[in-house]
């Protein structure tokens, strides 16, 4: 079986590919490098069943050729930009719906009709009903981010009735682990590297986010792929409980050994399509067999310290 990864120098993209890898099987990365990082793919470069190719999915052609002989697409890479998705809409649109898009097309001319995809939480809004299933109604969405990932799940939706696709859609939560390189645990260690007297928490502290570790979510994944053969199966992927953001922050000043003065600003959302409250009804996942293994509070300790002993991702993230 022969595996294409794009995103697969990113963060779940390169713990995805190690585990593709340690499987057995045959692994194409497509990445053009804008968030993710080579020295990610370091042990699989390794691996003579392993090769990166460099390429933007804007450049159709490209995809396409890159595709020759693949099994499976694994799409993970996106713009997952939310808090400053106002300032350039047209981000999520080209590198979230067209580069799927692109995707689609690119597997339709090479004969490929099986996709797993990345989608998210956001798709949700901000719902009415908690924990949040996936049958549950849509709201009016909130962000561009989650605007656009639902309008890649409505085109993949369209390419399986169409053209005979099958896919595995998997709305995550916030995932959190080694190789961890934005959102919230990622900015508050920084901040507390560069100032661990004080630190500044966007909102009021006191949404309520639940996070999962990328060895569970990955485990999901394939729980997922080997038990689930509809034409589209979506899943949503997470935990069953939350914690609070000052909670989280002060796990990782913990972590770090610091103190700060935590100091907030604005009001419950952190900005523009912050939800304050997350959490995803799981039982359709957990009925396959899958339970996550690592508590919300594990998750976020191990994100800490792997980027404590990997502080080169806060210069090259610049």
């Amino acid at each position: 079986m022969h595996y294409l990864v794009t995103g697969g120098a990113g963060f779940i993209g390169s713990n995805l590919v190690d585990h593709l890898l340690a499987r057995g099987f045959r692994v194409t990365a497509f990445d053009n490098l804008s968030t993710g990082f080579e020295q990610f793919l370091t042990e699989a470069r390794k691996n003579p069943n392993f090769r990166l190719i460099c390429g933007d999915l804007l450049d159709r052609q490209a995809l396409t050729d890159a595709m020759r002989g693949v099994d499976f697409v694994c799409h993970l890479a996106a713009n997952a930009d939310v808090r400053f998705g106002t300032e350039h809409p047209n981000k999520d649109l080209e590198q979230n719906t067209i580069a799927t898009f692109n995707v689609l097309e690119a597997m339709r001319q090479n004969g490929t009709q099986r996709i797993a995809f990345a989608s998210t939480g956001s798709i949700y809004g901000e719902p009415e009903t908690f924990p949040t299933p996936e049958t549950a109604p849509f709201p009016v969405q909130t962000s561009l981010y989650g605007a656009s990932k639902l309008a890649c799940e409505g085109l993949i939706q369209a390419y399986c009735e169409g053209f005979g696709f099958r896919s595995w859609i998997f709305r995550f939560v916030s995932i959190l682990g080694e190789r961890y390189t934005h959102g919230h645990v990622f900015d508050f260690s920084h901040k507390l590297s560069c100032d661990p007297t004080r630190l500044e928490i966007l909102g009021d502290g006191k949404q309520r986010k639940s996070y999962l570790y990328v060895h569970d979510c990955i485990d999901a994944i394939f729980t997922a792929l080997d038990k689930a053969d509809g034409k589209v199966n979506i899943f949503n992927l997470g935990r069953p409980d939350v914690v609070e953001v000052k909670t989280s922050a002060g796990i990782i000043s913990d972590t770090l050994g610091v103190s700060p003065e935590f100091s907030f600003t604005g009001g419950e959302r952190g900005w523009i399509g912050d939800s304050p409250f997350i959490l995803l009804d799981i039982a359709k996942i957990t009925s396959l067999g899958w339970q996550p293994r690592h508590s919300i509070q594990d998750a976020i300790v191990r994100t800490t310290q792997w980027l404590k002993a990997n502080q080169w991702v806060y210069e090259i993230r610049k």
